[in-house]
């Protein structure tokens, strides 16, 4: 029984495999040309900082016990909070003179604190490689300034300089095709079974004995004109 099943499955397949290319080819060309001509592509870099022990008490111990990396994990939070903050975001738009509102600069720039580091990371993403790279400098720059006059102590040190990033990060062509590909296929497998439960015609002798239970005795073949 089981074969027998999986035969009709592939014939129900074979009948309309030429719906099944088409829906799977048009569904890659589409995604191909959304991502090739008509998506502008995104660039995105980031810059890296390190919070460390405030500079008055360098002197005092060269060693770095656990309670003050616990302490310093502690303010990574709230720096990634000061970093978001609009006091550093609107300072950072007119410092470079950027068009943006808050919102707009909000969704470029995001930050991530390394877990269990003491490591914030400022990413951003934009359609001008260049201007990325600027926005998370200054933004690196800003945050620092702030929390000197906010906390009064110098305890944040950038690890890396964002740079000019060559290589867009979205779209990705070759991905979005594939994806666009296997869900085309797999959109166009539903329709053909779709439509063979929806078709309650009978075309073959197979048919007539399937669905109705009547035996055949002989069939008329289609004479030509």
């Amino acid at each position: 029984m089981e074969e027998v099943s999986m035969r009709e499955y592939f014939l129900i397949l074979g009948k309309r495999v030429w719906m099944i290319v088409l829906i799977t080819a048009i569904s890659i060309a589409v995604s191909g040309v959304l991502s090739y001509f008509v998506l502008e592509p995104q660039y995105q870099t980031f810059t890296t900082l390190m919070v460390g022990k405030p500079k008055e008490y360098q002197n005092y111990d060269q060693k770095l016990d656990y309670n003050e990396v616990l302490l310093n994990q502690k303010l990574v939070t709230t720096y990634g909070e000061l970093v978001k903050s609009r006091v550093v975001t609107d300072e950072v738009i007119n410092n470079l003179g950027l068009d943006l509102s808050y919102k707009d600069f909000a969704e470029k720039v995001s930050v991530n604190l390394v877990k269990d580091t003491e490591i914030i990371k400022i990413e951003v993403t934009d359609k001008d490689p260049k201007l990325a790279a600027v926005i998370a400098n200054e933004t690196a720059q800003v945050f620092m300034k702030h929390v000197k006059d906010i906390m009064m102590v110098e305890n944040v040190q950038i690890i890396d300089e964002a740079r000019v990033p060559e290589m867009p990060v979205k779209p990705r062509p070759k991905m979005n095709m594939a994806i666009a590909g296997v869900l085309g296929l797999m959109i166009s497998i539903f329709l053909v079974f779709l439509l063979e439960y929806l078709d309650n015609t009978i075309k073959t002798p197979e048919d007539i004995e399937r669905y109705l239970g009547l035996p055949v005795i002989g069939t008329i073949p289609k004479l030509e004109d």
